[in-house]
């Protein structure tokens, strides 16, 4: 049957399966409040790895104080391409990866959707599958595999039911997090958390401004990584000034106080930690108080696969894969499961190598969305139509994504690969990502007033309206009337 596009489908439902995936969200269906984003990242940025990334900052050699500027400096940077990115979403109505068929064109957009969301997202369930399964099994004595396998299952579950649900829990799981973090913090200082002076001669010295910089980055990869997600949690909200300015605050807030919280934490009591393995330094925090610390870690765990397992189900069907959203859904689950079994040991490492290797790639994609948004007219609702038009295969986007990966390699800085300027010059820090967004940057101003790159038969105007694109969750057809 054919729903009257007046009346809203799905409206704020929680209990009900979202019945939209890549489609234009119409009007009708525009619900919620702007503080929901606030909720929905604070959620998600509390969790273990970022404790875990202030660790490094003894092993760098930095100071107490430069740890601090550092991740706030990356903190903020990275909370300010979050909130812009949140706010296309309210502007636009779609999601993220929508979105880069603007700049990329239809078909150009596969390759770094394929590899920076499905990839990624995958990676990003399994990694913190791992996390929150082994301390889960450390909370109750179970296996891990059973651990990890009860988590995926609520992972299914929650992103089947989709957004209304996600956002529902995010803010049920702010509510409960934030107590137990806030006693872990507490008992970490109690227990001989302390500040400490530069270190030339520590492991991991790559001199004072090359530590700067490498630590810093590693905060804003942590963001960066979320940026291809953003418009995913606030497509929904409707469209107009008010809501679109506080979206754009609550977003930045609720990432910005999360990283620096719980890296400042990692940082203080980084320097009496004595090992590196996440479920062991965590013991070393929280003492007799491990109980609680492990339920803030398995549930925290949820908070962040919640959005890594919808995004990436969300990019499956940008690819124009003939899947559901929830077949896409268990896809991606059952992945992250099987990978997750097989990177139980080592976690630390693999994280570490997943956290840069996915900013590489990610921070050139981001940078040609914000640049198309304000400078190439994508801010415009009137141009929707175009990111659903197949005649549109290529754009000059897809150039100045691929030259900033490209140009960025030689400063790679990963144990799996150590580009050539890295290695000559250790001292000069990870400059990675800022190098590719430049490059990207750079080409994407030098090419986006060309005439597109592929245009298939004479380039014929885009439809009036998006067409939907959806495998249906229910058996119904949604229509929107031409406006």
């Amino acid at each position: 049957m054919t729903h009257d596009a007046s009346a809203p489908l799905y409206g704020s439902a929680v209990a009900k399966v979202e019945p939209f995936g890549v489609d234009h969200i119409p009007e009708s269906e525009r619900h919620g409040k702007s503080s929901s984003q606030f909720f929905v990242w604070f959620a998600a940025g509390l969790n273990f790895p970022i404790i875990l990334l202030g660790f490094s900052a003894a092993g760098l050699g930095l100071s107490f104080g430069a740890a601090v500027a550092a991740i706030v400096a990356g903190a903020a940077v990275g909370s300010v391409l979050m909130a812009v990115m949140s706010r296309m979403g309210v502007r636009l109505g779609v999601p993220q990866q929508i979105q880069a068929r603007g700049p990329l064109g239809f078909f150009g957009n596969f390759l770094p959707v394929a590899y920076i969301n499905v990839f990624a997202g995958v990676g990003w369930a399994a990694v913190t599958v791992i996390l929150g399964g082994k301390a889960f099994a450390e909370l109750t004595h179970l296996p891990f595999w059973a651990c990890a396998l009860v988590l995926t299952a609520v992972e299914v579950v929650v992103a089947v039911y989709g957004y209304n649900m996600i956002n529902f829990l995010q803010r049920m799981l702010t509510y409960v997090l934030t107590p137990l973090f806030l006693l872990i913090t507490v008992v970490a200082l109690v227990r001989g958390a302390g500040t400490f002076e530069a270190n030339p001669h520590a492991s991991g010295y790559l001199g004072a401004t090359g530590g700067w910089i490498t630590f810093g980055a590693g905060f804003l990869s942590f963001l960066v990584a979320w940026a291809p997600f953003a418009s995913d949690y606030s497509r929904y909200l409707p469209d107009n000034p008010k809501v679109v300015r506080r979206t754009t605050l609550y977003t930045g807030l609720g990432n910005f106080v999360t990283i620096c919280w719980l890296g400042v934490l990692g940082v203080l009591v980084g320097g009496h930690a004595t090992s590196a393995d996440s479920i062991t330094a965590l013991h070393q925090l929280a003492g007799p108080f491990a109980v609680p610390a492990l339920i803030a870690i398995t549930l925290s765990a949820l908070a962040q696969n919640f959005l890594n397992v919808y995004g990436g189900a969300i990019s499956v069907q940008t690819l124009k894969i003939p899947v559901s959203r929830t077949q896409a859904v268990v896809v991606i689950c059952a992945l992250a499961y099987v990978i997750s079994l097989w990177g139980e040991a080592g976690t630390e490492d693999k994280f570490a190598v997943f956290l840069n290797l996915t900013a590489y790639f990610i921070a050139p994609f981001a940078t040609v969305l914000l640049l198309d948004y304000y400078l190439g007219g994508r801010n415009d609702p009137a141009r929707i139509a175009e990111l659903y038009d197949r005649k549109r295969v290529l754009n000059w986007g897809l150039v100045a994504w691929a030259g900033g990966v490209l140009a960025s390699v030689p400063f790679w800085r990963s144990a799996l690969f150590t580009g050539p300027f890295a290695a000559e010059f250790p001292h000069m820090g990870d400059l990675s990502m800022f190098v590719a967004a430049g490059a990207a940057a750079l080409l994407y101003l030098l090419t986006y007033r060309l005439k597109p790159l592929w245009v298939r038969d004479g380039g014929t105007p885009a439809p009036a309206q998006p067409a939907a694109e959806t495998v249906a969750e229910e058996p119904v057809a949604v229509t929107e009337p031409a406006r």
